[in-house]
């Protein structure tokens, strides 16, 4: 179920001040069949309920992904992500509607869990223990190049935060993540240093690194969760499969575990 996942403070000894923050990655729940598959990749545990899979097997494993995360009986909310930059600000529970055309999800309120699903794209959760703030940002190429993580922070920050930690997720690598060379040279004039080479010698881009160099230049301590999705198959990955399912990222602030 999590391919990665942590809890800070890590000794469990707060301060007056503090909060305690659950984090995680999940996984496909098992390794899925090399590409070239016929028909959905689905694997035994995709949290997307818009890709075609049993919605009622998908609610089954965010219910479980909630509990393993220690949210509280509002669950995890998730969001219909459009690539952009827009963050919303959450106050309480969502029910089972994703929040409408945002990239990025915010809350102070303990026991709620955030979520964002991928499948190639960049997760990226964020917390500020001390201030009891904590967010995620999905971070395709459009939305690292409209600065979607960046944004998150100054929400954050809005809020209250002011030593934001980001744990970036597993997601298609540099070397995987091939592009026209067009598109890559469009990509290097608005954020330097992305444009990359892949492993079989095309043009690509570094999403990864955009979202790193940008979190960075915005004084967010950064952690980095290896793992390329097209090439580790326990991870979902759309240039893969096609049609398949989606890991998710998350965090709960105050959670119950």
């Amino acid at each position: 179920m999590l391919y990665a996942c942590g809890v800070l403070p890590m000794d469990h000894r707060l301060g007056d001040d503090e909060h305690r923050v659950a984090w995680g990655f999940t996984d496909a729940g098992g390794h899925l069949p090399e590409s070239g598959l016929e028909g959905p990749a689905y694997g035994e545990f995709n949290v997307g309920g818009h890709v075609g899979d049993d919605l009622a097997r998908v609610m089954a494993n965010r219910v479980a992904l909630a509990r393993e995360m220690g949210a509280g009986p509002g669950g995890v909310v998730f969001m219909n992500q459009v690539h952009g930059n827009d963050v919303a600000v959450v106050d309480g529970p969502w029910g089972q509607r994703p929040v409408a055309d945002v990239d990025a999800l915010v809350t102070t309120r303990p026991g709620l869990g955030l979520g964002v699903l991928v499948a190639d794209c960049v997760p990226v959760v964020f917390a500020d223990v001390r201030a009891g703030v904590v967010g995620v940002a999905h971070a395709g190429r459009r939305g690292m190049l409209s600065g979607v993580a960046t944004r998150t922070v100054t929400v954050m920050r809005e809020l209250g935060a002011e030593r934001v930690v980001a744990w970036i997720g597993p997601s298609i690598c540099g070397e995987c993540y091939e592009v026209p060379v067009e598109l890559a040279r469009e990509a290097e004039l608005v954020r330097p240093g992305v444009r990359s080479r892949t492993r079989w010698g095309s043009a690509g881009i570094d999403v990864v690194a955009g979202v790193e160099m940008e979190l960075r230049a915005a004084e967010v301590e950064v952690n980095r969760i290896s793992g390329c999705t097209l090439e580790d198959s326990s991870l979902y990955s759309f240039r893969r499969h096609k049609v398949t399912g989606r890991f998710a990222g998350v965090v709960v602030l105050d959670p119950a575990v």
